[in-house]
């Protein structure tokens, strides 16, 4: 039996990751992106859900009002074969329950789509804890960078191809909060956010550019 090697504690961040079985995709289409998105919020409570209904998750007034989450997120992007989750603790528990939930209810929603058994993640999901304010900044960028591979794969090693584009990119990129960050209240998914739980590094949309900026031109870190 493993163990996990990161301790969760109240208050405190994480960076909370994991990706499909022998790296296969998770995401196959737009519906299961949305899927898992809806889910970051409705699985983030101490209330029960109906595993069983997963029709009910399919449109977006899943995000209404709720003062009970578990946990407080911080960012988070979806790839095709893995995702990213900026996370932070509020009560004894709170992650692990968050994670199961989450976990349990998408590889039911996906082995029922596409009409397979089994695991569909790669064990247990990945966490590293945030413990210098240097690190938790770097994470914020290092999320909302995830999707310029799409474009660019190798971008880290050979520089970007454009900045324009890849800004009209992330911008039109709708599997992550980088939105929730450059344009506020523009959709229904800032639910999924707290904000308030992170400190402020980007208290205006032209600081967050300004800080994804500097790490597209300046991509050699000791990260």
């Amino acid at each position: 039996m493993s163990i996990r090697k990161t301790s969760f504690s109240i208050n405190e961040f994480y960076h909370i990751y994991n990706r499909g079985n022998d790296k296969r995709e998770i995401f196959l289409d737009e519906q299961d992106y949305n899927y898992f998105i809806k889910l970051l919020y409705v699985a983030n409570s101490n209330d029960n859900f109906n595993l069983a209904n997963l029709n009910r998750y399919k449109d977006f007034n899943v995000f209404t009002q709720k003062n009970n989450n578990i946990v407080s997120i911080g960012a988070y992007v979806l790839m095709p074969n893995h995702f990213h989750i900026l996370i932070a603790e509020i009560e004894d528990g709170g992650i692990s329950r968050f994670m199961q939930k989450l976990g349990t209810a998408f590889v039911m929603y996906f082995n029922k789509k596409y009409k397979r058994t089994g695991s569909l993640f790669e064990g247990k999901f990945k966490s590293q804890h945030l413990n210098t304010d240097i690190y938790l900044k770097y994470i914020f960028s290092y999320i909302h960078l995830n999707p310029v591979k799409l474009i660019d794969k190798n971008w880290k090693e050979s520089g970007l191809q454009s900045v324009s584009k890849t800004f009209d990119f992330l911008n039109q990129y709708q599997y992550s909060s980088y939105i929730d960050y450059i344009r506020p209240l523009h959709r229904k998914e800032l639910a999924i956010l707290t904000k308030d739980s992170f400190p402020d590094y980007f208290p205006s949309p032209k600081l967050m550019n300004k800080e994804i900026t500097d790490w597209l031109k300046y991509k050699d870190s000791q990260y």
